[in-house]
Parts: C-alpha cells; structure tokens; sequence
C-alpha cells in the first residue's frame, strides 16, 4: 500500500508540474506540496542521487549553493539542484519530483539543495546529507527565527552521524554544532578592516559557551565573527582547515591554504560576506576532491548572482542593486555597511517591503530597531528615498539614527521613488530591495535609468 501511495502521489506531482509548465509557472514548490500531502512520507521513498551537499545557514546558502553547482556542472557532473526553488520540504520534494523518472528512480549523480535551517526536521530525516556546509547562524526575522542558538537547535537535532560538517570558524555558533560529527573548518585571516570591540547592535555572542566567562575578540569582522578566546577557561574559536590570507580588495586577490598547499585566487566581489561565500565554496570542493587548480579554473567562470548585487552605469551615474533581505535586521547591516563603505557620493532608495506578505506579515517592525541604518549616516551619502508600505517607519528608524531629515525624502509608491532624486554627475544610485516582487524591482530600475539618461541629455 505504502509503494503504491508513493506511486499515486509522484505521478500526480509530475502531472501538476507539467500543468504549471504548460501555464508557464515555474512549478518550483506546488508539486512537492502536492506530493507531500499525497503521501507524508514521500522523500523516504523517492529515488535521490548517491552523493548529497546541503548548504543552510543564515545568509550566503543561496550564493554559496548556485556557486558549487556552477563549478560542479562545469566539471562535468549531474547535478540536482533546486536553484531556481524553495528551500523548505516541499521545494526539495520538487526538486527530487524533477530528478527522477516516473517510478521513481533518480537521474542524478549528485545533488546540491539549499535547506533553510528551520526545515531540517522534515528534510534530513529523509534526504540525509553526505556533507552539510552551514555558512554562519545569525538572527534572523524576530516573527520566525527568534534567537541563533534556538535554530542550531533545530539543526542539530536531525543531522545524521555519519554527514561530514564544513564549519565557518569565526562563527562560535555554528562552528559548535553536533561536536560528534567529522568536521572541517574554513576562515580568514586578519584583515585591516577589522576591530576588536562590536560596532553593531547586534551581538550575539559575547560570553563563553564553556564557562560563561567573558570572551576577548582578538580581531572581529561584524557582529560575532571573528577570532575570540576565553581567558577564564581557555575556550577559542577553531582553526581552520582552509584559510584565507593575504586579502586584498584592491588587487581582488587572496590565497587560500590548506593540509594540501596554498592557491592565489581572484576574487569574485570586494564584500567581505561574499569572501567569506567564495572560501566556503573552496572548502567545499576541496573536501569533495578537486585541486586547487580546478576550483580556480571553474570559479573563475562564474559570478555572484546579479538579483542579489550589480552596478550599471546609466547616463552620469551608476546605478547599484544590493539586495537586503526584508525583515532581517544582520542582512540589512551588512549590505548598509557595505555600500556605505563604496567610494564616491550616492543617493539611496529603500523598499526593502515585502510586498507579497503584506495580507500575512506581522506589524512586528523590531528588526528595524535592531539593524544598523547608523551606517547610512554618511557625509558621502546625500539623499535617502523611503518607500513602500513601510516608507514611513523607514523614515522614523533613519532619524534615530541620525540622518538629517533634510536629506530624507518619503512616498508610498514605489514608481514615484525614482523622481525624487537629483541624479548628480558622477555619483551612484543605490537600490536597496528584498526577496520578494523583483518584478517590481526592475521596473524602479528602469524607471531609474530612463530619468538618469533625461539628467545626462
């Protein structure tokens, strides 16, 4: 009964899959849902391909996951993948839908799937990872992840024994996940950008998960990544199997180090998140067998996805897409942080909004309290649009924060954004988005580069 279940509901998935594609719909999370509610059990059954890498983690999984299928596919492997999907069950349950045959049996030798972290007890039950790569734990939405250590929870709780963990070691919080498990670890060096006392509000790490003693930062990049010791216990962050040294965001090169030797590699973006996502993806492969010399080879092909940053010149300006997911406050810091840190004058829109939860969301606006608009209290920065339907607690969080209210400008539509900024020669129009309506995102763009040419004409 249990087999001829199964049967039902994948030929039923394929069905409404092959529907969604006829309507043109991208058929990425419907016909795993109808699976699963078809048949609960539904992963146990489905073929899966022999070798499994998770990425899940708070920020980074996505670029990290469509890196390593990238160079993967490049080299010549099959690859699953749900990179234009969900990352919950019912996404990896289309994923597995798309991969296999109409009995069942995969079509695959390999699978890369993004998992998001509260997930994990209803995937790793059933798709049991042979490496799991967790690219940092951080707070995430105050409505769904509460705190870091109470999604470890969920993580820990379900990875199988015998999945080899690849660990970000300047994070004490993932780093510490399922202590039983083989692991290997990847970190950067020193960098020049770095400090030693927290600079952000948020901090979720400051005393010994050992003794509850103080820790002492030997160098921090933001938030709690970085290097920290206990000096009551002895308690320290791991060392790391691959590292990262000699970065230089000038030069866009560093060298990665390992048991094997080291490699010089060009850097696919200046960010320090993304460094952290290319060293991870070395650490990755390296653990899956390729040299040195391949990684370089194959990541040298790719780039970091363009709806999660560009930059465009149109007319006298350039026009800049950072992506900052909605409703986290530790995404929304670093990607202020990063932009504020770009030379040259900007203006700057935020409709980080939404839009597709406003029927559901929450009018819980905490995050805002606990992200770090400080930064886009710049001299260099000389305009800030906010709009959406959260225009006006943008404005409200921008002057705490500092920013003169003479350079904020507020309004509801999104399309009247663009008309509110005096695109100057030679400065940069920055769009801050969310993870949701990109249609409406291009169509600002748009908007954006059409009254930048009217300013240049």
């Amino acid at each position: 009964m249990g087999r001829l279940r199964f049967i039902f509901a994948l030929w039923t998935a394929k069905c409404a899959r092959r529907a969604l594609r006829i309507l043109k719909r991208n058929a990425t999370n419907f016909p795993g849902l109808v699976a699963l509610k078809l048949c609960p059990d539904f992963m146990a059954h489905v073929g899966k391909p022999k070798m499994i890498i998770v990425v899940t983690g708070s920020n980074g999984k996505t670029t990290v996951s469509n890196l390593l299928n990238d160079v993967l596919t490049d080299k010549g492997h099959r690859v699953l993948n749900n990179q234009l999907g969900s990352n919950v069950a019912s996404g990896i349950a289309t994923s597995l839908i798309t991969g296999c045959g109409i009995f069942g049996k995969t079509k695959y030798e390999m699978a890369v799937l993004e998992v998001d972290e509260r997930s994990s007890k209803r995937i790793y039950p059933y798709v049991k990872p042979d490496y799991l790569i967790i690219t940092n734990l951080f707070r995430d939405s105050p409505m769904r992840n509460a705190h870091p250590q109470y999604i470890a929870s969920f993580i820990e709780g379900t990875v199988p024994k015998t999945t080899k963990l690849i660990l970000n070691s300047d994070d004490l919080i993932s780093s510490g996940i399922c202590p039983d498990n083989p692991r290997a670890y990847f970190g950067l060096d020193k960098m020049k950008t770095d400090v030693t006392a927290c600079i952000n509000l948020i901090n979720d790490v400051q005393i010994c998960p050992v003794c509850c003693g103080e820790l002492v930062y030997d160098y921090r990049r933001y938030h709690h990544i970085g290097k920290a010791r206990c000096a009551g216990c002895g308690f320290q962050s791991p060392e790391s199997d691959y590292f990262a040294t000699d970065i230089d965001t000038e030069t866009m090169s560093m060298t990665v180090s390992d048991r094997g030797g080291a490699q010089s590699y060009r850097l696919l973006s200046d960010s320090i998140f993304n460094i952290y996502n290319m060293v991870t993806v070395i650490a990755a492969l390296r653990e899956l067998g390729l040299s040195h010399e391949e990684i370089k080879q194959g990541l040298g092909k790719t780039k970091i996805m363009e709806t999660r940053y560009n930059a465009q010149k149109a007319g006298d300006v350039t026009v800049v897409m950072q992506m900052s997911k909605d409703k986290n406050a530790l995404a929304g810091s670093r990607a202020f942080d990063y932009i504020s840190g770009l030379p040259g004058r900007k203006e700057i829109i935020l409709m980080m909004n939404c839009i597709h939860d406003q029927q559901h969301w929450s009018e819980n606006v905490t995050w805002l309290y606990d992200c770090d608009f400080e930064f886009l209290n710049k001299e260099n920065i000389t305009r800030i649009v906010a709009t959406g339907p959260r225009a006006k607690d943008y404005r409200l969080r921008l002057l705490i924060a500092g920013v003169p209210e003479e350079k904020i400008r507020c309004t509801l539509d999104e399309m009247d954004a663009p008309t509110l900024l005096e695109y100057n020669s030679g400065e940069s129009v920055c769009l801050f988005y969310g993870t949701d309506a990109l249609d409406l995102v291009y169509r600002v763009q748009g908007k954006i580069k059409a009254l930048a040419q009217e300013a240049k004409a």
